[in-house]
């Protein structure tokens, strides 16, 4: 039988391991999914933190996610070619089941400050996120994925990113984690009804399923619109636990589910427990709708042979639009004033649609972008 393993998003940080404590010693943790490139931050890893990984890794049940990596920055950094490195050197010490990248691009010019933020859907931009994931693929050489992303300007860009997703894994054998509250941020967002966005994704592709929960942004802009942020510090909605037992029938390929919170949401606790409690939920769906049908073949999404080009692909007009864009996020005083600032830039009349951004989801990214500035913490 294809089994579904109930999983959780586990890092080097203290409160997400005392939250995740009584869940190990239940054995109800089948596996978990690492951010490795987070580790910058330490000068030096314990060896209990090595020992815990290591033992998922010897039961293939390890499965590594990138935060830092900016797939879609026009201009090929220093930092891109070092994180590759790190990630060919960690593949070689553990055995990771598959390695995952957000979408996007980061912000800023400090690789390790910045906000994730969205591109246009175009030929160019295919072409530059394919060649960023071979590199990704020829470091780890196992399966690699993409998560769905949360932000969106535009109701046509959501409608139109399941198609960009599926076109971009398709060089690499890859897949997607498809990420439920990323989309019930869109349901909201937007006003879209969770199963129409469903059908917009390949859902064959779909390797891993990430929960987790949000936060509530009010906006300036006339409507007063509240929107519904990927902030990973609060507990589960309701609706979410609904999405994930509508999800897992139609994700035939599935094998991961991942519950992800914030260390920083889960100081007390009563939060802590929260997070058991919203676990034992997800893991009870997964048990309840695991597929009695032949295994997942194990080389359904194996790595295709033949490296990336020796050149990394770049994109200079891209690039230069990225940092006039992180600008304008970053030091904008308000909407109008961003509005005014896009206007005189050179992402007015091209392919990012500037003009079509709903005025609520501008300011949206200003706040994300402001946050991350001086890096994420």
């Amino acid at each position: 039988m294809a089994e579904i393993y109930s999983s959780i998003a586990c890092n080097l940080d203290t409160h997400i391991l005392q939250a995740a404590l009584p869940l190990f010693d239940q054995e109800k943790v089948e596996a978990i999914e690492w951010s490795f490139d987070t580790l910058y931050k330490f000068r030096e890893i314990p060896a209990w933190f090595t020992d815990l990984v290591s033992e998922f890794s010897s039961h293939r049940r390890l499965i590594g996610h990138g935060v830092y990596f900016s797939l879609f920055s026009g201009k090929w950094s220093p930092g891109q070619a070092e994180w590759l490195a790190r990630l060919e050197k960690l593949s070689g010490e553990f055995n990771f089941d598959h390695i995952t990248e957000h979408f996007g691009f980061m912000t800023g010019e400090d690789f390790h400050k910045g906000a994730p933020i969205s591109i246009p859907l175009t030929a160019r931009t295919l072409a530059l996120g394919k060649d960023r994931l071979q590199r990704i693929q020829d470091a780890c050489q196992c399966p690699v994925g993409l998560e769905n992303l949360a932000f969106s300007y535009s109701i046509e860009e959501v409608k139109k990113h399941g198609i960009f997703l599926d076109q971009l894994v398709e060089r690499v054998n890859g897949f997607i984690i498809l990420d439920l509250h990323n989309i019930y941020c869109q349901v909201h967002n937007f006003g879209i009804n969770f199963a129409d966005i469903l059908r917009l994704y390949p859902l064959k592709k779909v390797r891993e399923i990430h929960i987790s929960g949000g936060s509530w942004d009010d906006t300036l802009t006339p409507a007063r619109k509240p929107v519904r942020r990927d902030t990973h510090d609060e507990a589960v909605p309701e609706a979410v636990f609904d999405f994930l037992a509508e999800a897992i029938p139609q994700c035939p390929n599935l094998k991961f589910v991942v519950l992800e919170q914030m260390g920083t949401a889960l100081e007390t606790q009563a939060s802590q427990a929260a997070f058991q409690s919203d676990f034992l939920r997800m893991d009870s769906i997964v048990k309840s709708l695991a597929r009695k049908s032949l295994p997942i073949p194990a080389h359904l999404f194996a790595p295709l042979a033949g490296p990336a080009h020796p050149t990394p692909l770049e994109d200079p007009d891209l690039y230069k639009q990225q940092m006039q864009l992180s600008h304008i996020l970053e030091t904008a005083a308000n909407v109008s004033e961003a509005h005014a600032m896009l206007r005189s830039s050179d992402l007015h009349n091209t392919a990012w649609e500037v003009e079509n951004w709903a005025p609520y989801m501008l300011e949206t990214a200003m706040a994300i972008a402001q946050k991350w500035k001086n890096g994420f913490v």
